[in-house]
């Protein structure tokens, strides 16, 4: 028979093992960022901000709705053709575990390329992204494939030399008039060369828009899915996909717990700075390369 004090010894052992493997399913980066909302809501609700503090602007940021605008519900109806099956979300995946079966989803597929591009349209530009944004767990659609260049100013990747001849975006598409915003001329030195012009009629013949994607409890642990389809815009074929998962956590320096510019991506894939543009011209072959 086991000795009273060995028995409760490691019984009292059993417990704590318990007590730390409950509170490491607990503490999901889901609720520790909702753990440090309510903190910074006590925090701001006593302060006066100074002109131009940022610090209480998550509070007012609401989850992001893909279907808001024209284009994200355009994003969002097009068809893909087969790649992979979803992967599914057991209970008790931790976040490590459940991104790393995410990561079985992801990749390049490309199903057709196309060569002598001459331009591309950007179908659904992205909205700039400040700091205080990608600390919120909810705010983006899309952290995995949101890059600061493209929000500011992506003819600057695709327009030049070795690039495409030109850049096209709807000129507003809520109106559907059928205007562009055309950037064209960029030698790909001097800033000064690029030129803007709105046109009444698109001269692209292809396209590429993103989509943000969920799967079940992804951002309670801290994950976040995008798409960037690259299509063509006259019959809406889709010609290439690209698909990636980012997982960010508690163990960020942010006061929030998440760092949406630091996450980690899949082991096949790489954050680069510019992956989605080279995505793009890797599908769309410019004419001038």
């Amino acid at each position: 028979m086991m000795p009273v004090r060995t028995s409760y010894l490691l019984g009292a052992a059993l417990l704590f093992v318990l007590a730390e493997i409950g509170r490491a399913i607990a503490h999901t980066p889901g609720e520790v960022f909702r753990e440090k909302m309510e903190g910074l809501k006590a925090y701001c609700a006593n302060r006066v901000l100074s002109p131009g503090e940022a610090t209480c602007a998550p509070l007012s940021f609401k989850p992001a709705d893909p279907l808001a605008t024209p284009e994200g519900r355009l994003a969002h109806a097009i068809k893909l053709p087969s790649t992979v099956p979803e992967r599914t979300y057991h209970p008790g995946m931790n976040e490590e575990a459940y991104f790393n079966e995410l990561c079985k989803e992801a990749g390049e597929f490309i199903f057709s390329t196309a060569e002598n591009v001459e331009g591309v349209m950007q179908l659904r530009p992205r909205n700039l992204a400040g700091d205080q944004m990608l600390q919120h767990l909810y705010a983006l659609e899309d952290p995995y494939g949101y890059r600061d260049w493209e929000a500011r100013n992506p003819e600057s990747f695709y327009v030049g030399p070795e690039s495409y001849r030109f850049l096209e975006r709807p000129n507003d598409i809520n109106r559907r008039t059928g205007e562009v915003v055309r950037y064209y001329g960029f030698d790909g030195r001097d800033r000064k060369t690029m030129r803007k012009q709105v046109a009444p009629v698109a001269q692209s013949r292809y396209g590429f828009l993103w989509r943000g994607i969920r799967r079940p409890n992804d951002r309670e642990m801290g994950i976040a899915g995008g798409e960037l389809i690259v299509l063509d815009i006259n019959t809406l074929q889709v010609l290439a996909v690209k698909r990636g998962f980012a997982r960010t956590g508690d163990d960020s320096p942010h006061s929030l717990g998440i760092w949406w510019r630091k996450a980690t991506v899949c082991k096949a894939d790489r954050h680069d700075l510019f992956g989605p543009g080279l995505f793009v011209t890797k599908v769309l072959i410019p004419a001038q390369r």
